[in-house]
């Protein structure tokens, strides 16, 4: 599902790292603008897409275009995907996944506690990845590409700057007259 996504990331980045500088000749450069703005696009819309599918804001259940329609649909799944917890903790663990997903995707898309929230992203979805290798077997978190998300996550951490977000904003703000570089920790 996330498979294709991730695939055009990878080209997408590969082909923005190679640039062609002014005197015409190709170098290798550190440009993260387009690179950290698709990270945290493509690792945020599904995580909003999720929680309102879960919360049925996209149709109920067995409509086109809906996973589980509704909260009944999407704890069955959690239960499942969670079969090795005590089954009192499952609605629980639900709950604080579902608000974890809805706020990492808002601070991803947005731009904001950026580095915190691709930590936050990366850790629940390698949590999210070995519940399913626990309880489906290791072709589930694989064919649906969460390791690659948790990556992806941890990758997005890593990078220096991020463009085109209220981390931007707030920092251009505190000391305009500093360059941004030297300001990310």
């Amino acid at each position: 599902m996330l498979f294709p996504v991730l695939s055009i990331l990878e080209v997408t980045l590969h082909s923005i790292f190679a640039l062609i500088t002014k005197s015409g000749s190709m170098e290798f450069q550190y440009n993260y603008k387009i690179p950290s703005f698709f990270l945290r696009v493509a690792l945020s819309v599904p995580y909003l897409w999720f929680v309102s599918d879960r919360l049925g804001f996209l149709g109920a259940h067995g409509q086109p275009h809906t996973g589980w329609g509704d909260w009944q649909h999407f704890m069955e799944y959690a239960a499942q995907t969670m079969s090795f917890v005590p089954g009192s903790l499952v609605p629980a663990f639900a709950v604080i996944a579902t608000v974890c997903e809805l706020g990492f995707g808002l601070l991803l898309l947005t731009g904001s506690f950026t580095r915190v929230a691709a930590i936050g992203s990366g850790t629940l979805s390698l949590l999210f990845a070995i519940s399913m290798a626990i309880s489906f077997g290791i072709e589930s978190p694989l064919g649906y590409s969460v390791f690659t998300v948790s990556a992806s996550s941890f990758l997005l951490a890593a990078i220096p700057e991020y463009k085109w977000s209220v981390d931007e904003w707030f920092l251009k703000n505190q000391h305009p007259d500093q360059p941004i570089k030297n300001r990310i920790a």
